[in-house]
């Protein structure tokens, strides 16, 4: 469910109470772990932190570098982690402490998929959030944006808008 909301709050203004308690929730905790120089705000129709656009223009699309997300959708919550893209091997160290937490894991390439707040560990939340610096989130993106296998890895070509 994408959200028509300008800012975090009419995001939030616009849930039913128990869905808002959920993101509320979720949102503190990020915004409690977050390293310095992120910003939150609304992006895509929901609530994002990211890179921004001073400190890293040169996107793919032109929009802020998206860190974390967080949106309610219809039957589920979705929580963007970044840094945990698939195919890394933060990734592979997430699943692994997951599992150990006997959740179980609904995640596609970055995003974890909820229902009820107990289906998360915050805990491991929180230190995927606070893990990764600024300035390392954009040297990662730049390795793999800018490597010879990525798809427009080349930088000698111009950007598409």
């Amino acid at each position: 469910m994408r959200s028509d909301a300008g800012t975090v709050e009419e995001y939030l203004e616009s849930l039913q109470p128990q869905r808002r308690d959920v993101v509320s929730a979720v949102r503190d905790v990020i915004n409690e772990a977050l390293p310095p120089g992120y910003v939150e705000g609304i992006a895509f129709g929901m609530i994002g932190w990211s890179v921004p656009l001073e400190r890293f223009p040169d996107t793919y699309n032109g929009q802020p570098l998206s860190y974390v997300a967080l949106a309610a959708q219809k039957r589920y919550y979705s929580l963007y982690l970044n840094a945990v893209y698939t195919g890394s091997a933060e990734e592979d160290e997430f699943r692994r402490r997951w599992e150990a937490t006997g959740r179980k894991l609904h995640m596609g390439k970055s995003c974890v998929r909820f229902t009820k707040l107990d289906d998360l560990d915050l805990g491991l939340v929180a230190e995927v959030v606070a893990s990764t610096s600024m300035d390392a989130f954009i040297r990662q993106y730049e390795q793999t944006r800018y490597s010879p296998t990525s798809v427009g890895g080349d930088r000698s070509q111009p950007r598409r808008r």
